[in-house]
């Protein structure tokens, strides 16, 4: 058996650990050689969670045995998630015909399946996720069983995949192929509160990329049209890419400092990077330390690793702390404009 835990000490946190035979004396240790921040502290315990989870560990019902950062169990589901698309290739993507564009939505990640009358939300790491009445509602007109990949803006479910439809796997179908199923799905039955993502598949997409900047759009994401659905993140590139107008990142809360404001750090490799600091608006409630939060900001400074003009957008549970890592921010420099 292997037991970890975060326990206080002194002006931080250890994380401890003990391994051995059940009913045998444990051999006992540390993770952490001084006491460090509780975010610190939480990564060492998340990635040692990781490690024996991956070599058959499962968590246990005795107290103080290693138990998984999350309660709830894992749908077996998991989303596609995109590379950002680098600006030296933007023009290239846009008058490629074989890449199509959806707006990209300022919402919540949710895969929303349907089996039989039941309808279960999916977060971006897979678990289940709360789904608003009126969606459940509107999913449950429909008269088989279907899973959408797409955004929740409020009350409404922005589709932009299909990932099955009744028994038939979609995943492997050419990205053209779901598309078009996904609006013939959504065209068979009355559904107030879900919504397909248009795609554009123009030779050239430039001024509907130009419309949706103006407008103060989040973004794009470009997709190929031959590429299948692949669970997770390519290590670099991929056939599905994202392109944001506006940059957010996911970062860390370290401490609550004073007028509403809250210190913020970034991982590069086994370092803490500060990130600067961000003011929590009055009709929110300012986060803990070690809370994953996503702000919005103009740039980072290369220099110190400070966001420019952050603005708060609120909690992130579906953000493990471990994904805020600095390759998310960007710099200050000059962007060519698109054709």
């Amino acid at each position: 058996m292997y037991q970890a835990s975060v326990r206080s000490q002194d002006e931080g946190f250890m994380v401890h650990y003990a391994y051995g035979r059940r009913g045998s004396t444990l051999s006992t240790g540390t993770k952490t050689e001084s006491p460090v921040s509780f975010t610190i502290a939480k990564r060492i315990y998340d990635k040692l969670v990781a490690e024996k989870t991956a070599k058959g560990y499962r968590p246990g019902d005795d107290a103080g045995q290693m138990q998984l950062v999350s309660s709830k169990v894992h749908t077996g589901i998991h989303c596609q998630l995109l590379n950002p698309l680098e600006e030296d290739r933007l023009n290239e993507v846009l008058l490629d015909p074989a890449y199509w564009m959806q707006e990209k939505l300022d919402g919540r990640r949710l895969l929303l399946k349907k089996a039989g009358d039941q309808i279960t939300g999916i977060n971006r790491l897979g678990f289940p996720a709360a789904v608003p009445e009126s969606i459940v509602h509107s999913a449950q007109r429909h008269k088989g069983s279907f899973l959408l990949d797409g955004e929740a803006v409020g009350d409404q479910f922005h589709a932009f995949d299909l990932l099955s439809v009744d028994h038939e796997d979609m995943r492997p179908l050419r990205y053209a192929v779901r598309y078009f199923r996904m609006r013939d799905v959504l065209f068979s039955f009355f559904h107030p509160h879900i919504h397909y993502v248009d795609a554009c598949f123009k030779p050239a997409k430039s001024g509907v990329f130009n419309e949706f900047k103006r407008a103060g759009k989040e973004g794009v994401v470009f997709k190929h049209h031959d590429a299948p659905y692949s669970p997770g993140r390519p290590n670099a590139g991929g056939p599905h890419l994202k392109y944001k107008f506006v940059e957010t990142a996911s970062f860390v809360v370290t401490k609550v400092n004073d007028k509403r404001s809250v210190s913020l750090i970034l991982f590069e490799d086994e370092k803490v990077r500060p990130a600067g600091n961000v003011t929590i608006p009055p009709n929110h409630d300012i986060p803990a330390p070690g809370t994953v939060i996503e702000c919005r900001y103009l740039y980072a400074f290369k220099e110190s690793g400070s966001i420019y003009q952050p603005v708060y957008l609120g909690p992130r549970e579906d953000i493990r702390a471990a994904e805020c890592v600095t390759t998310q921010l960007k710099y200050k420099n000059a962007s060519p404009e698109p054709v």
